[in-house]
Order: structure tokens, then sequence, then C-alpha cells
């Protein structure tokens, strides 16, 4: 195949290039998003009950917009998408909307539909993609990416509502983004837009591996714990340990969904250590928010000028009031606040992140602000978790393939712990090391964690139990809006013990 990389690479650095003046333009990109997101959408149904067209002239339109639009979550949008998914026009968004992303449960167990519009996938979507090359391409300028092929991961579309498929598109984002996509990309990626939307994973998983067996691919784009499954059974396909044997050209793994950091040492030992790059991506259903641009930094940049407007409503302290971009401060934890083309006006993500630079703005993804443990004070976040388990399990030479971690309450004279319930990839040599472990790492990273481990006053050690192989896998098929499938994820931290005794009982 020949190497496209160098014809494309001048129009994707440049891309990448806009980014160098954003620590003096940031300000005025976010507000001029803001406008522009006004301008385009003012007129559906649920911009005018505000009144917005009316403050496009303001000298100060943030202040404005905010004592105009209440925050909101998904449960107060519900109504207004279904008339969408219906067939409704002019609700959240100027015109209609035939792409939804079904993405996790909210706190009444039921599934969200963001609405992907056409203004949100071009405009967003496709263009938060583009930021993620043009900036590997600009850390590597001697890659070959497209000297062979990219091997993308992708969901399925569901029926759930029982809404005929010809008229409405249901499923996961990466679904929507194939099945758009432009069809020359097909010349670069495996595998077919056939074989990458079917809906059965056990269907999947073999025609997925067939269609990459024997293809020069070159890069992987993804979650890490689902791509890690498709890589074993390829290797074990053609009798490797490394899958750097079956792609010698493998350069680089674009991944997100979940924390990479449980993950980064197996991909390491399974790839060619002189070649292959890890950038990490922040492409959640409502929006494509930010890219890695520093292999030397594991943050991301928030991407400012794509159709998102940010607001920031810091975790900790009583100030609850949502800041403006150009008010965040650094080494601050707080959630996210959105509004979009996409028809989310003032929009609770779910997500908390840590501001890791101010100029320009550069995040971790902290986690979700219903996916935690705070039963006993100690305030445990997904953010502390992943980096935990990542130690210990460098520290005793292990590996996982999926875990979730819940309180196991005080009760009859005992006191309260964790419990951790993990799969693994590698298992330790010793458990109770491996649990010791954790246990310390836990409490370097978190404070009020450390503070109920103090002499095991008020929380004992954390419980460790190894799951059996497939465990999550059979799970995610049983437990109904988490199908099986290549976007399911396992929510790792849970203050209830609902889905650990789920996943017990099955053992």
């Amino acid at each position: 195949m020949i190497d496209f990389t160098p014809f494309v690479r001048r129009r994707f650095v440049k891309i990448a290039e806009r980014t160098d003046s954003w620590s003096s333009s940031t300000d005025d990109l976010q507000l001029s998003v803001l406008r522009s997101l006004i301008k385009r959408g003012g007129d559906c149904e649920y911009a005018s009950r505000y009144d917005l067209k009316e403050i496009l002239n303001s000298s100060n339109i943030y202040k404005d917009y905010v004592s105009r639009v209440p925050i909101v979550e998904y449960e107060s949008l519900r109504p207004f998408v279904m008339r969408m998914i219906r067939g409704e026009k002019n609700v959240l968004w100027r015109g209609g909307c035939r792409d939804y992303a079904q993405s996790s449960g909210t706190s009444g167990g039921k599934s969200k539909y963001i609405p992907i519009t056409s203004d949100s996938l071009n405009g967003n979507h496709y263009r938060g993609g583009e930021d993620v090359v043009a900036h590997y391409l600009r850390m590597v300028p001697e890659s070959k990416m497209f000297s062979g092929k990219g091997f993308i991961l992708g969901g399925s579309f569901s029926n759930t509502l029982g809404i005929s498929a010809g008229k409405v598109h249901i499923g996961d984002l990466s679904a929507t983004l194939i099945n758009k996509i432009n069809p020359l990309a097909n010349i670069v990626r495996v595998p077919d837009k056939k074989t990458a939307l079917l809906p059965d994973w056990e269907t999947k998983l073999p025609a997925l591996v067939k269609a990459a067996l024997d293809v020069d691919v070159t890069n992987i784009s993804g979650v890490p714990s689902w791509f890690l499954t498709v890589i074993r059974k390829i290797m074990e396909m053609k009798g490797v340990d490394k899958i750097s044997d079956v792609w010698p050209n493998l350069e680089v793994f674009f991944h997100g969904g979940i924390s990479f950091e449980p993950y980064r040492d197996e991909y390491r030992r399974i790839t060619d250590p002189l070649k292959m790059h890890f950038q990490e991506t922040y492409n959640a259903s409502e929006g494509f928010f930010a890219v890695q641009n520093d292999f030397s930094d594991n943050s991301m940049l928030l991407i400012v000028d794509k159709d998102v407007f940010y607001e920031f409503i810091p975790v900790d302290g009583d100030d609850k009031r949502p800041r403006p971009i150009w008010e965040v401060e650094k080494d601050v934890v707080y959630e996210l606040l959105i509004s979009s083309s996409n028809g989310l006006w003032r929009y609770r993500l779910g997500d908390t992140i840590r501001v890791t630079q101010t100029s320009p703005v550069k995040i971790r993804i902290a986690g979700r602000t219903k996916c935690f443990i705070n039963a006993f004070g100690e305030e445990l976040m997904e953010d502390n978790a992943e980096r935990a388990i990542a130690a210990a399990c460098d520290i005793c030479e292990a590996s996982i393939l999926n875990y979730t971690a819940a309180p196991v309450f005080a009760k009859n004279g005992k006191r309260g712990r964790h419990q951790w319930l993990i799969e693994w990839e590698k298992t330790p040599v010793d458990l109770e090391m491996f649990a010791m472990k954790l246990d310390e790492e836990l409490r370097k990273l978190n404070s009020d964690y450390d503070a109920k481990r103090n002499h095991t006053i008020f929380l004992d050690p954390p419980e460790v139990i190894s799951a059996p192989s497939g465990l999550f896998d059979r799970w995610l098929k049983s437990a109904g809006t988490h199908k099986l499938g290549g976007q399911r994820k396992v929510p790792r931290l849970s203050n209830k013990r609902d889905m650990m005794e789920q996943l017990l009982a099955m053992i």
C-alpha cells in the first residue's frame, strides 16, 4: 500500500498548530463558541423559552446567558429528546435529528439518548478526530501511519425503543461515527462497515479477528479493555505472544472511554516499544472534549473551538457557582457543564476533571460524579482507584482485564471495608500482597481514605477477590442496557452493593 502520510501531514500539522495561540485566545474562542451556539440554535423551542437571541449583542453574553438558562441533568431533557426521536423538529436544536447515542443509565436506571445532530457530528466529533491525528503527526514526524490501515473497534446500533431503524438510529456513538463517515475512509481502515456494526459481540469478535488478521495495521482506536480481548484472540490465532509480531508496523493506539493506566503495562508488553505510542482522547457521547498533545504529559488539551462551551463546578468547597474557563484554577477538581450543538444547554455531563494547566487549559479525567465510594467518609474517586490499581499491578507484576469495587458495610461489630473484584490478565503471585499494595497506594493518593484507614479504626483493609475468566463479559451481556459490546464499560466504583452482589452470585 502507498504511504499517504507525507501527502496529508502538512494539512494535519497545520490543524494542530492553531492550538499554539490558545494560551492567549482561549477566552475569546469560548465566547465566540457561545455566540455561535446561540445564533444557530437560538430559534429552537428550548432556547426560545429563554429568549436567547436577545443576548447575542450583549456586552457580557456569559453573564446574561447563565442568568437566563438553568443548569439541567438528563432527566429534565428526556421529554424533549423523546419528542425529537419521534420526529419533531426545532426542539433542543435547529432542524431534525435522526441519530442518538445510547449512553449509560441515569440514577433512575434508564438509558440516556444523546442527540447527535449534523452540526455536532461535523462541527465537533469528526473535527475532534482530526485533532487527534493532527497532534499525533506533529508529535511523531517520522510516522507512517497512513502506509497501512487503522483498526477501529466500534459499537453497534440497537433498537431498544422499538422505533424503526429506517427513521432513527440509536446505539453507541462509535456506530454513528462509522455509519456516517466519508466512504473514502474505508481505504485506510478495517473492518468494513457491515462488520464494524454487527450487533452481536459473539458473532462480531471472530469477524473482527478475520478482518484484521492478515492486514498491515499501523494504528488502532477504541476502548482499551475491549481491544485487548480482540488482540488476544488474534495473537492466539497466530500463535504469537506479541501483537507486533502480527502487525510489525503498528505505531499508535488512540484510546479513550476508560482509564488506560491499568492496561498500559500489558499493551507495552505486547507491542514494539521502539515504535509504539499511546495517545489518550476524551470523546464522550455528548462531545469530543480533549486530546493528549504531549507524550511526556498524561493530561489532555481541552478543545475550546469546536462547538462546545464549557463551565466548571468545583467539587470541593461550599461555593458551587459554575465558573467559565477564564476562572478555572490549577489542581482543582471540577464537574463539567456543557452547552453544545447537539442541543444540550448548560447540561451536567456527570464527569469530573482535574485542571492540570490553565494556559492553555489541560485536564485529566477524575471520574464520574456518581461513580465513587463514600460509604465511610473516604470519598474514593475513580481517578484514585485507577492510579492505585495500576501502581499495585506494577509492583506485583500483575495485569488486569476488568474490575469493580464496592463497600462492605459494618455489621455485627465488624468494621466496614472495600471489596474489589478483579479479573486478571496476569494474576499476582501473592493476592494478599497485592491487596496490601493497593491499600498503600490508595492511602498515598487520597487523604480522606488514609484518615479512615489510620490504625484501622474506622475502615478495615481492602478485600481482593479474583473473578473467573469472562465474568464481566457475562454480566455485561445479561445486564440489560449494559449489553455486551465494544463500547460497553464496567462501572469501576459503586457506593451500593447491587452490582457487586449480581457479579458474586454469578461466580
